[in-house]
């Protein structure tokens, strides 16, 4: 059962004090949710957006002082779509887009009909002539190489490079609230019958030498959203292993999933399960922590 917070002042705008945050780390730590804490200090006489602003400071303060202490790398912040009154559509500025499922840790969200039908395909005709054996980033030294973990064709288009480009990039940078500036050029990847991508994260590793190199054009990737493009037969979902997750590749549909901070803690480890029949088609659009130039 909830404790009744008892510093929890007539006013609802007085700060959190010392009192008041020792007793929500108390109570998440006995199992109590983030709901009950916020209802706990609603009927104490806090205004309710005033009680969800101070339950998330202190446990993100809390949670960021543990993980460092543990010697992890700082969290920084991410893009976060606007989901937290569980609306059944997000407004993409030209679009509504639906939510179909949202996981909070790690935070991944489904979204669906991103893309009309009639994009996807405008999108696949444009990359099509351009595609080539994909390449991954290689971490050691800055640049890029073959990977055998990586087994699709793939191409980039530069950001804002066609109207199809800029109208995608300007409705993600919408539906995530993160600048468009922020995102890298919009990759394309095709998949045949037995293509596949290896569980693999998408942050750059710290401790690899390459990283200074590669974070200079706009920080850490912080962010990521797989947009399908079309419907394989059988095979192709993205798969969670560390949540035991798998996302089924319908085409106009994406999942996005974001990560604090370089480390396996955030559980964004993924992979492109092998296409077993059919061929899998899909546009990856990476997010920085800041410009990409």
């Amino acid at each position: 059962m909830t404790a009744t917070p008892s510093s929890a002042p007539a006013a609802a705008d007085q700060p959190v004090t010392p009192e008041l945050r020792q007793w929500i780390i108390d109570q998440a730590a006995s199992g109590i949710t983030a709901p009950a804490l916020i209802d706990a200090m609603v009927q104490a006489g806090w205004r309710e957006d005033v009680a969800v602003g101070a339950v998330e400071q202190v446990l993100r303060g809390h949670v960021e002082q543990a993980a460092q202490a543990q010697g992890l790398p700082p969290a920084v912040p991410v893009p976060q779509p606007a989901l937290h009154d569980s609306p059944l559509f997000v407004d993409a500025g030209d679009r509504q887009v639906q939510v179909l499922m949202q996981l909070a840790n790690p935070r991944i969200v489904l979204f669906g009909d991103l893309l009309s039908p009639e994009e996807c395909q405008a999108l696949i005709d444009a990359a099509r002539p351009r595609m080539a054996r994909s390449l991954t980033v290689a971490t050691a030294t800055g640049g890029d190489e073959v990977n055998d973990d990586r087994t699709s064709d793939g191409m980039f288009f530069q950001r804002g490079e066609n109207d199809i480009v800029q109208r995608l990039e300007a409705r993600i940078a919408r539906l995530v609230n993160w600048p468009v500036e922020n995102g890298e050029g919009l990759q394309v990847l095709h998949y045949r019958p037995g293509a596949e991508y290896k569980p693999h994260y998408d942050y750059f590793d710290p401790a690899e030498p390459g990283t200074p190199s590669i974070v200079r054009r706009g920080g850490q990737r912080v962010a990521t959203l797989v947009i399908y493009l079309n419907d394989p037969l059988l095979g192709g979902g993205t798969t969670f292993p560390d949540v035991f997750l798998e996302v089924g590749p319908k085409r106009g549909n994406a999942v996005f999933f974001s990560y604090e901070r370089p480390h396996p803690s955030t559980r964004t480890l993924h992979g492109g399960a092998p296409v077993i029949a059919g061929e899998k088609w899909i546009a990856t659009k990476w997010l920085r922590e800041r410009e990409f130039v």
